[in-house]
């Protein structure tokens, strides 16, 4: 005897072997043996064999007209076997019974199961809704049929092209857009972003990487909302004698922070490093504040830049030349001939603000020799450069003692024996395009103008940090353990050393136009200088406040981000730059050894690459480029001939407190998942 029976929402078919009072032991055409419980059971039969049987009936099923059947079928629970008899004959055969059966099965739209073997009529505004339903879905699988096959005959549906970046990176698997991408590229065997690039979706390299950034960080456009600077109601003194002045590029319009010098001749010298005080204005919670708190930074990029707040709110704080600037000053005093630091203090005040210095104009004018020896004299000194040369030479002095100081801390010096890079578009006229003719030019690090700068931001962030961990006011801090491998800078809320700067503490304050956490801190200083040691009782962010860590850990994933960003678009513009010189040959040094090859640094751009074949580190060598993929900014190279011997000592390993070495590109990681569509997403190299 057979029987048909159902399994774990199947029916199955064979031959039973034994039967007890309420299961049967069945044999499968496969030979497997399954015990099968009695009420499983729904047909009985001597022949034909069940293979036959069900081959039969499925055929007969799929020919059945399921809206015939519902107006057939019985108003009540009713049997398979019993719309057989209706919609057949009153003695339906066996096959015309099972094919009741499995019509009924499969179309729960128009049945629904009451029990083995068991259905009723579903209501026919239900009906009709299913329907309308499949015919929706058909109509959807046939656009899905039309895209695939465009995109594999090398055309982009417009559709697919306007979420092309929420495909590629935050799809949802249900939308036809996406199942459109992924059949095509089964179909065509090639990956999806090669796929869509070949079938036009992608504008330009240029344009593939700022929209995929737009898209994943700023969704709703770069635009501010209609916003008003406030202004600042405090009756701010005017910073007596003090006549300051920016160093800066001449791209930069968040003018954070400016410098003076008073008393040179009279032994003691105060040297005044003022920051721009939107803090004073702005409160937590305001609209301005939230737009900043959203950003959490400027974005850089060649050419570029998407700014934390909007332009109005920043020409209202700006440091600009020409007038008395809202300030938090820090006050330094130092003993003139031995240059120790003798007290600091703090004043929320107005500052005159005399020049706005310009580091692309003054590098080859404001130089060692001509800061260190007053008779030195340079061709075409600006005028204004000329005005600050006393003020310049004490602060250049000041600041090769500080970073001496800190490099005694530090236990070994700084190393500034690799260029700054600045990337110059010629052409452009706003938004670059990606077709501007780049330039590129170094600045070395540790120019006199960059020292200045960055060792009087260190005094002011390191001084600021220490004083609001004395008065027990959290603030936003960086800090490096050690400098032993491995150890990287971290954010926090407690005032810790950091030893990549040989500081005890360093909380950035100095850039409030530009970075979220230094607006904070800003908030925090100006607590401090207002209420001194009962700073805690008033400062906005309290101990522990939940706020404040929300912020930090906010800060340093758009930070990375950011970073991320610039590094990339800085790669693209070199990539750029090596195609519109037709360069194809550089001088490189291998810095580190990888798989089946090494990683090395061209000596004149700003790029790191691989090369093939192990080599020794602090070998150099002359390299031939290969294709370059700006989508995946990505070239390898091959080695014509080793250049010299690398020297025992030669180290490249190379540490500068909060840099990282540069990553080279690989693979794009999509979220295209040709497995399975309807998997969870997965980083798929594209």
């Amino acid at each position: 005897m057979f029987v048909l029976f159902e399994e774990a929402g199947k029916y199955l078919g064979g031959r039973v072997l034994s039967e007890a009072e309420a299961s049967a032991q069945v044999e499968l055409d496969t030979g497997k043996r399954v015990k099968v419980k009695g009420v499983n059971i729904v047909l009985r039969f001597e022949k034909p064999a069940p293979a036959e049987l069900m081959a039969e009936a499925r055929a007969l099923a799929a020919t059945m007209d399921l809206d015939l059947a519902w107006e057939f079928a019985a108003e009540g629970e009713f049997g398979f076997a019993e719309l057989a008899a209706d919609y057949f004959s009153d003695k339906p055969t066996l096959a015309q019974q099972a094919a009741a059966l499995f019509a009924l099965f499969e179309a729960p739209h128009y049945f629904r199961r009451a029990g083995k073997g068991r259905f009723k009529k579903a209501p026919a505004e239900i009906v009709q809704q299913a329907l309308a339903a499949i015919e929706k879905k058909k109509v959807v699988q046939a656009q899905i049929v039309e895209w695939a096959g465009q995109l594999a005959e090398g055309v982009c549906p417009q559709p697919i092209r306007e979420q092309l970046y929420k495909i590629l990176f935050k799809p949802d698997k249900n939308a036809p857009e996406y199942k459109a991408v992924v059949d095509a590229a089964r179909a065509t065997q090639r990956p999806p972003l090669e796929l869509l690039e070949r079938a036009g979706a992608i504008d330009s390299p240029y344009q593939f990487h700022w929209r995929r950034f737009l898209f994943e960080n700023f969704p709703k456009g770069t635009g501010f909302p209609a916003l008003a600077a406030p202004a600042i109601v405090d009756e701010l003194p005017l910073a007596a004698g003090v006549q300051a002045f920016s160093i800066d590029d001449s791209q930069t319009t968040e003018i954070d922070d400016a410098l003076s010098v008073q008393g040179l001749g009279s032994g003691t010298v105060t040297v005044g490093i003022h920051i721009a005080a939107p803090g004073l204005a702005l409160t937590p919670g305001s609209a301005i504040d939230q737009v900043a708190r959203a950003r959490m930074s400027t974005v850089y990029m060649p050419g570029h830049k998407i700014t934390m707040l909007p332009d109005e709110v920043v020409n209202a704080y700006t440091l600009l030349e020409g007038g008395d600037r809202p300030a938090v000053s820090l006050y330094a005093r130092f003993d003139e001939a031995t240059l120790e630091l003798q007290s600091t203090e703090t004043k929320l005040e107005r500052v005159p603000i005399v020049a706005n210095l310009r580091h692309d104009q003054l590098d080859s004018v404001v130089t060692q020799p001509w800061l260190e020896d007053a008779s030195f004299t340079g061709e075409n000194t600006p005028e204004a450069a000329a005005n600050l040369r006393a003020p310049l030479s004490f602060l250049f002095r000041l600041a090769k003692q500080l970073k001496a100081q800190r490099e005694v801390v530090r236990g070994k010096p700084e190393n500034f024996n690799r260029p700054d890079y600045n990337f110059r578009l010629v052409g452009k006229d706003g938004e670059p395009n990606g077709s501007e003719q780049v330039q590129i030019t170094t600045r070395q690090r540790g120019a006199p103008l960059d020292l200045i700068v960055s060792e009087a931001m260190i005094l002011a962030n390191s001084s600021w940090g220490g004083w609001l961990g004395e008065l027990g006011v959290p603030g936003l801090y960086r800090s490096q353990a050690s400098l032993a491998p491995g150890i990287k800078v971290r954010m926090g809320t407690r005032a810790l050393p950091h030893a990549g700067l040989g500081v005890k503490s360093y909380a950035w304050s100095t850039s409030p136009l530009r970075r979220y956490t230094d607006l904070v801190n800003q908030w925090q200083i100006i607590a401090a200088a207002r209420h001194g040691k009962t700073a805690a009782l008033a400062a906005p962010f309290k101990p522990k406040d939940a706020d404040l860590f929300s912020i930090l850990s906010g800060f340093d994933a758009a930070y990375a981000t950011y970073n991320a960003y610039q590094g990339g678009m800085e790669r693209f513009w070199t990539l750029k730059y090596l195609e519109q010189q037709g360069i194809t040959e550089l001088e490189v040094t291998v810095i580190k050894d990888i798989q089946n090859g090494a990683l090395v640094r061209a000596d004149t751009l700003p790029l790191v690459f691989p090369v093939a074949g192990q080599q020794e580190r602090g070998a150099r060598l002359r390299v031939k480029l290969g294709e370059i993929d700006e989508i995946a900014l990505d070239v390898h190279g091959t080695v014509l001939e080793r250049l010299d011997a690398p020297k025992a000592d030669a180290a490249t390993e190379e540490e500068s407190g909060d840099e990282e070495e540069e990553e080279v590109a690989g693979p794009i990681a999509i979220a295209v998942d040709l497995t399975d569509s309807e998997a969870a997403p997965e980083n798929t190299p594209a």
